[in-house]
């Protein structure tokens, strides 16, 4: 047995600001139930430097990198090569360094996807799905959604053309563009199977003007935002009947899934879902 140490492979997460994120502890986690020999920290880039920071922890010897606002953009152009996923996003929050090749991933959309079925046990396939807000959290989760065949997905947002130009995007690769309507927040007829909101308004305490008629007694809200208390959106929904969920999920399986792009080993979730869900 060769009892040489291994040197761990280093791997980071870029942002700006950065102290807030939870990813190291996530990463830490996953390394030690997998046996990976990994390394992972914080690393504040300049709002101007991130191509830079990128390059440079490479030449280091990292081997990938998370990538959190406000640099996505901005690992979305440093990348040599996008997978499907990323390119359709037009976003990257994963990088994988290999050679000269800079991989660039977006792994949200699978992170939702998998917080949707696996934690919440809810299905996709075949249901309605309302998706509010048309920017960067919503563009990086449409096509992981579509790939369950939901008999619906409305992607509803203030600026309707905006929310339209998404639909253009992704319309012409189903077999069944119908699928997919865009419109304004007041416009969702009916009730809904799953409400996820991709918008920014939770932050403000904000909520967007959206029908209650969207929620009932099946109905699974999801807020990509998360904190210790309930959003304001999670609170309107539950008081109209929907089963409520914050994006903490989301956090973790999409963290998975980088480690997964990564290592090639895919971690076990819950129970850490659970340890960071009572430090909340």
């Amino acid at each position: 047995m060769n009892t040489q140490e291994i040197t761990p492979d280093q791997y980071c997460v870029f942002g700006n600001p950065i102290a807030h994120s939870k990813s190291p502890l996530i990463h830490a986690a996953f390394a030690l139930q997998t046996g990976e020999p990994v390394i992972y920290e914080r690393r504040l880039a300049p709002l101007d430097g991130f191509a830079l920071a990128a390059r440079s922890f490479a030449a280091e010897g990292g081997k990938g990198a998370n990538v959190t606002v406000p640099f996505k953009l901005d690992a979305c152009a440093l990348a040599t090569q996008l997978t499907p996923r990323a390119r359709a996003a037009g976003a990257v929050n994963t990088l994988r360094f290999d050679g000269d090749v800079i991989l660039g991933d977006n792994t949200d959309g699978a992170g939702l996807v998998a917080d949707i079925l696996r934690n919440a046990g809810v299905p996709i396939t075949g249901k309605r799905v309302l998706l509010l807000g048309a920017g960067g959290a919503a563009r990086g989760v449409v096509l992981p959604l579509l790939e369950q065949g939901p008999q619906e997905l409305f992607i509803a947002n203030r600026t309707v053309a905006t929310a339209e130009a998404l639909v253009t995007q992704f319309a012409e690769s189903l077999s069944h563009p119908e699928q997919l309507r865009a419109g304004g927040f007041e416009q969702p007829d009916g009730q809904f199977d799953i409400v996820i909101n991709a918008t920014s308004a939770s932050l403000a305490g904000d909520l967007p003007p959206v029908p209650v008629t969207i929620f009932g007694r099946r109905t699974l809200a999801l807020d990509m935002m998360y904190g210790a208390q309930p959003t304001v959106f999670m609170d309107f929904a539950a008081q109209h009947g929907a089963q409520v969920r914050d994006g903490l999920g989301m956090l973790v399986e999409q963290a998975a899934e980088a480690f997964y792009v990564w290592r090639g080993v895919r971690p076990q979730t819950q129970d850490l879902l659970a340890q960071l869900r009572g430090a909340l």
